[in-house]
């Protein structure tokens, strides 16, 4: 049994490709809201633009964002000054792995948290958009699973993180 393998069969396994396919959807996403634009674009000279395209923008990309938000943390993606630890030893930059895990977990356990209540704010209040009539709660939903598969993806890296560190 290869390594590939080993690891596509542990739980670990599962939770990468339920990020992946969840970054996927998010993509489908940042499409779809790509084509309304451009509908919405071509209605207004032609017939008439597409009525809330704003309002579903708004929601369409900031749930796309944070879908990739999980990608990026579980493929090491993320922006980072390379520059300052090109020259460091392995052991350093184990330990600026492992912190900056331990630091989107943070990231992720805090939003998530705080993203939960607001969301329950928004749906006591019955907050909507202004043209569709579309409960903001709802959005939340989708951001609050892309936060706990964040959280996940953190929790993952940060064993790999201690793994490599406890080798060097």
């Amino acid at each position: 049994m290869d390594a590939t393998t080993n690891i596509a069969t542990r739980p670990s396994g599962l939770v990468r490709r339920l990020i992946d396919y969840w970054a996927l959807a998010g993509g489908v996403i940042l499409l779809a809201v790509v084509v309304m634009q451009v509908i919405s674009v071509i209605g207004g000279v032609v017939w008439k633009p597409f009525p809330g395209d704003y309002e579903m923008t708004e929601v369409g990309v900031v749930i796309a964002v944070f879908s990739f938000l999980p990608h990026c943390q579980l493929h090491r993606a993320n922006v980072s000054a390379d520059i300052f630890t090109q020259r460091a030893p392995p052991y350093l930059i184990g330990l600026f792995g492992l912190l900056a895990s331990l630091v989107a977990m943070g990231f992720a356990l805090l939003l998530c948290w705080r993203m939960y209540f607001g969301m329950l704010d928004q749906k006591a209040y019955n907050y909507e958009t202004t043209i569709l009539q579309f409960p903001t709660w709802i959005g939340f939903i989708p951001i609050l699973i892309s936060l706990a598969l964040l959280a996940l993806a953190s929790l993952i890296t940060l064993a790999e993180e201690f793994g490599t560190l406890r080798k060097a």
